[in-house]
């Protein structure tokens, strides 16, 4: 089987990261599914396959193009750390089981699942087992990893996420191996630009200007606001993207231009998660743009990982 062969279902899309990912690495993405309308805006504004704009739960997999292997990274907010940690507890990590309920039907030889860090060590890792356990009971043989997308790709982010593969044949999963570490990095000043739209630049009309002011002093370096205070990233790395960036005072990204002080702007939050310019930005809200970009992947770490799978099942063949 060629690796364009491999026919994938995207759940969850979002905005298409790890659709975008997988595709670069040269597998086929026959169908995808999305809720929130504004991310199938922008998802099909990039991609022209089959976007099913629904709940997951409506969707009934004797319905659906069976596919090689499903791909998702379900919702992360019941496990995330900048959550109330539920998990299960929580509706939307019971959407997991929606996956395994697509999954019985389809049969996927692979799956491709991505989440948060937290979700190895939520509720004293018991919430991981029971994933874990779901995935090996049907019959796949699993391995997971935390990869740092400012390790594992060229992006200057500091992006923890986990990343789970399952396997039906065993060969193929004992062939596959998570990538290397990589020593390439671009600069953050390579992925901003010099100057932006004046909407995105703070003044004297803000509350905090006068401590921005005296705090945010280096250029190429982002700074992050915390609602009552403001954290230097000296390791040249940009902090992880969040959905609320933009939105109200917590976890925005600002940077230092010639202009003055402001938001990173939605194409340069696009860069830090490995979009390239090509990827079009539809005509909707900023603070939706800010929150797709903050909940999807690192496209270039979903390309790494599925490049692996690639060679793992090129030598089993």
């Amino acid at each position: 089987m060629q690796n364009n062969d491999i026919t994938v279902a995207d759940l969850f899309a979002g905005i298409g990261g790890i659709t975008l990912g997988l595709k670069r690495a040269g597998f086929k993405i026959l169908w995808a599914n999305e809720i929130d309308r504004d991310a199938c805006k922008t998802y099909s504004t990039n991609f022209k396959h089959k976007l099913y704009e629904c709940d997951i739960k409506s969707l009934n997999p004797k319905d659906l193009p069976r596919v090689n292997m499903i791909a998702g990274g379900f919702p992360c907010q019941a496990f995330s750390i900048a959550g109330y940690r539920k998990g299960f507890g929580d509706t939307r990590g019971t959407l997991f089981f929606e996956i395994m309920r697509l999954v019985d039907t389809i049969q996927p030889e692979y799956i491709f699942l991505e989440n948060v860090k937290n979700l190895e060590r939520h509720d004293k890792g018991n919430t991981f087992q029971v994933i874990i356990a779901e995935l090996e009971n049907r019959g796949y043989y699993v391995k997971h990893k935390v990869l740092n997308t400012c390790e594992y790709s060229e992006i200057p982010q500091n992006r923890e996420r986990i990343y789970i593969i399952a396997f039906k044949n065993k060969n193929i999963y004992e062939a596959f191996e998570f990538p290397k570490k990589t020593t390439k990095r671009k600069t953050i000043c390579e992925l901003l630009d010099k100057v932006a739209d004046d909407k995105f630049y703070y003044n004297k009309k803000t509350p905090f200007y006068q401590t921005l002011l005296k705090k945010i002093t280096s250029h190429c370096t982002v700074y992050q606001w915390r609602r009552v205070y403001l954290r230097e990233n000296k390791n040249n790395l940009c902090p992880t993207l969040t959905a609320n960036m933009g939105m109200g005072g917590h976890n925005v990204p600002l940077i230092l231009d010639s202009k003055g002080i402001r938001k990173l702007t939605p194409r340069e939050c696009a860069r830090l998660q490995g979009f390239p310019e090509t990827y079009k930005l539809p005509t909707i809200a900023n603070s939706a743009l800010y929150k797709q970009f903050g909940n999807s992947v690192s496209v270039p770490v979903i390309e790494a990982v599925a490049k692996e799978i690639i060679k793992a099942i090129k030598k089993v063949s």
